[in-house]
């Protein structure tokens, strides 16, 4: 099951847990009030899961491809690595399969406050339009994931400050909303 909570101001290295004392978990339930949604798949079968399948039917994720994420496999490793741990927004959903490895993926609350979450072998996350989210490698230096999207893939990161996009202004809509 995943795991998330409430990150320490910490400047060290990104890839540590940076947990704070004491721990302040996250449930599902808070993630989800900020859009996060989470499940868990069969990634040892991921090309023939009747699960993925359905939900690929039922989001309309109509593409797909794999990265992997290591120094050996990924062109400009260290750039790209940086790259993603740039606080950023997408202007479509962003959604992940973990096939295998782990990482961890940061999400801003309400208050602007970081939620780490930890992702590993089976995870599947979409993090909503609009939230300003990073990516990094954890100690294991290594994620093989799948990369999926409604339509063509569109790969734009807009770092923070980002906050005059529509999809930016919705996201902060369906917070307040959700309050």
């Amino acid at each position: 099951m995943v795991q998330a909570w409430y990150m320490d101001e910490s400047q060290e290295d990104q890839r540590a847990p940076h947990r704070q004392e004491p721990n302040r978990a996250v449930s599902l339930e808070q993630l989800r009030r900020l859009g996060v949604v989470y499940r868990r798949l069969d990634a040892d079968n991921y090309e023939t899961d009747p699960c993925l399948k359905e939900i690929r039917r039922a989001e309309n994720y109509s593409w797909m491809d794999i990265v992997t994420i290591h120094k050996d496999k990924l062109p400009n490793y260290e750039e790209k690595i940086k790259t993603f741990y740039e606080e950023h927004l997408h202007l479509d959903d962003e959604i992940r399969y973990i096939l295998d490895g782990s990482g961890y993926f940061d999400v801003r609350d309400k208050d602007d406050k970081w939620i780490r979450i930890s992702m590993e072998k089976g995870d599947m996350i979409t993090l909503p339009a609009g939230i300003y989210h990073r990516f990094t490698l954890d100690e294991n230096n290594y994620v093989k994931a799948m990369r999926l999207f409604v339509g063509e893939p569109v790969w734009t990161a807009y770092n923070r400050p980002a906050d005059d996009f529509p999809a930016r202004k919705q996201y902060m809509k369906f917070l307040a909303d959700g309050a």
